[in-house]
């Protein structure tokens, strides 16, 4: 599964952090537990104390100590917490230890090229998938007649200098794209993004929108409407949809552009 081995990372960090902060050993502060009991629709709390002779003991806690009951709950809690965080790492050291993404891939691509022509893979390689992807021919945005004609590295038209900025970007980082390819969302119909792409690691299709003058009350009024399509199509940003913006006094910002690739396209 595309991603999965970034997701598993992440939960194993998650879990070293909870580890880190209520201590890798259980070091009791107190002994004993606590034990909760009802009486009369009043809450009592009890010392459980486990004794010399295998037996257990309970002692009142009166209601003027306050924090006992809280040190007490809380030291059981972290005790299974800690157990539980534990159990979950030590599965995921196991996972981690030989799992790859395209192990299914690789399963295929390391076999002799001619074998490959004998084998019908279970599921077409990543290189296959995005070969096919950029061959599909589409109809983009057409330009008018009154603007500048402003071309990429990639030789294709764009409609302003930091769309080519980008595309150039995508480009010389050898990150395939498609410009204004055609989408169709519900309720808003053909939106052209400036930049499509194939996810390397959900395998699914990305948008980029840059918006470029959102100084601009109109255009940004504009831009928000387009934005909060996308969401009503399932489509937000973080995930799926990528947003840079810009204004007259503030340009485009390549590293933040730089952090972005680095996050959903490579």
């Amino acid at each position: 599964m595309n991603g999965l081995r970034q997701k598993l990372l992440e939960e194993e960090r998650f879990l070293k952090d909870i580890l880190n902060g209520i201590g890798d050993s259980e070091e009791e502060v107190l002994e004993g537990t606590l034990r909760i009991s009802m009486d009369k629709n009043k809450v009592r709390y009890f010392h459980h104390i486990p004794s010399g002779n295998g037996k257990k003991y309970d002692t009142y806690i009166p209601k003027t100590n306050k924090e006992l009951p809280v040190q007490l709950a809380q030291n059981t809690y972290n005790n299974k917490l800690r157990s539980l965080v534990k159990k979950r790492l030590e599965q995921l050291r196991r996972i981690l230890k030989d799992y790859d993404d395209n192990e299914i891939d690789v399963l295929y691509t390391k076999e002799h090229p001619e074998r490959q022509k004998l084998i019908k893979p279970i599921q077409p390689t990543w290189e296959q998938r995005l070969s096919e992807w950029e061959k599909e021919e589409y109809k983009g945005k057409t330009f008018a007649e009154n603007i500048p004609v402003i071309t990429t590295a990639k030789g294709e038209r764009v409609r302003s200098k930091s769309e080519k900025i980008l595309a150039d970007y995508f480009y010389h980082t050898g990150i395939p794209y498609k410009y204004e390819h055609p989408v169709i969302l519900k309720r808003f119909g053909i939106v052209y993004p400036d930049f499509t792409f194939l996810s390397p690691k959900t395998g699914e299709e990305i948008y980029w929108e840059h918006d470029g003058r959102m100084d601009d009350p109109e255009y940004a009024r504009k831009a928000i409407k387009k934005i909060e399509t996308y969401e009503k199509n399932g489509i937000f940003p973080g995930q799926r949809l990528v947003l840079t913006f810009e204004t007259l006094q503030d340009g485009l910002d390549m590293k933040i552009v730089e952090k972005l690739a680095r996050e959903y396209l490579l």
